[in-house]
């Protein structure tokens, strides 16, 4: 298949040689094994892809990368008629050495483990009918000193307090009332949110999202916040251990705040009323319920 009419749409953006370029580096990409290097994509190119090529198309001034995703989706992978949900994930890819930049210690999933590398955050739009992502925006992850300071205090935080402890039923005296919706964003939440501003600047409302899905990581208040200053709703994941609760559907006892917080949700045994759907896959049934609930962190339900 020849790639290079598929890249004319980023015209706008590049020279004709630099689409040249790019077309061998991505024929070589799609065809190479292992990790991919500048040493190795020389290797893998037809004429015109000589190791200085290639040296050349990564040394010179940083490609508009986010335009051109944009550009190759609106041109050659979007449809109208389509529903789209906004997803964005952090990948860490192992890297050795200390010049490199951005080297840093991440955790990585696949090791389930700290590992020095690189890491880089995606945001991507999941078309929900071909079950299909579409990367639109790639960013490194450079830590700042504040994010790295933010980390520490809160890991030093969870290292000194007492486990096993509880402290007393009620209210602690002196405590007042606090505004939820006022959360204080931490460095990361912050370069994410901006990551996601640029991002919906650049769909500029083509697209009509309403969703922005992350994983269990973000599944707290101040990410929930996060998202909605976005103006779009977060579907996430809660710890297994959530302190979830019904909503009170009781009769207003006539003195004081009405009641917000009903039963607390046991997950072994939800009321059959909440079932939607149960499905048996590979001989694996799976039951799955739907109810809006309270949570006390979150400033809705």
């Amino acid at each position: 298949m020849n790639i290079l009419p598929l890249l004319q749409c980023l015209e706008p953006c590049l020279t004709p040689t630099r689409i040249g370029q790019m077309s061998c580096i991505i024929q070589a990409m799609l065809s190479m094994t292992g990790r991919v290097t500048m040493l190795g994509i020389s290797r893998w190119t037809e004429r015109g892809g000589s190791y200085r090529t290639i040296q050349r198309f990564f040394s010179t001034q940083a490609l508009p990368w986010g335009q051109l995703f944009w550009l190759f989706f609106h041109q050659h992978l979007f449809c109208a008629d389509e529903t789209y949900v906004l997803a964005g994930d952090e990948t860490v890819v192992t890297k050795a050495g200390k010049q490199t930049h951005g080297l840093d210690r991440f955790f990585a999933g696949v090791y389930q483990k700290v590992v020095p590398g690189l890491s880089f955050f995606t945001f991507s739009v999941i078309s929900t009918k071909q079950r299909c992502a579409y990367p639109l925006r790639v960013e490194q992850v450079v830590r700042t000193a504040a994010e790295k300071a933010a980390s520490r205090a809160q890991k030093a935080a969870k290292a000194s307090k007492p486990s096993g402890t509880k402290r007393k039923a009620g209210r602690p005296k002196g405590s007042r009332n606090q505004n939820k919706l006022a959360v204080e964003l931490s460095p990361e939440l912050q370069r994410i949110q901006q990551m996601l501003h640029k991002q919906l600047h650049q769909i500029a409302g083509l697209i009509p999202l309403r969703y922005v899905t992350l994983d269990g990581h973000f599944g707290n208040h101040p990410a929930c916040q996060m998202v909605r200053q976005c103006g779009l709703h977060l579907i996430s994941k809660l710890r297994a251990d959530a302190a979830l609760y019904f909503r009170y559907a009781g009769v207003y006892a006539g003195r004081g705040r009405p009641r917000q917080y009903g039963a607390k949700v046991d997950y072994r045994h939800i009321p059959a009323q909440y079932l939607k759907q149960v499905r048996v896959e590979k001989g694996i049934e799976t039951h799955i319920y739907k109810q809006k609930c309270c949570i006390r962190n979150f400033a809705s339900p």
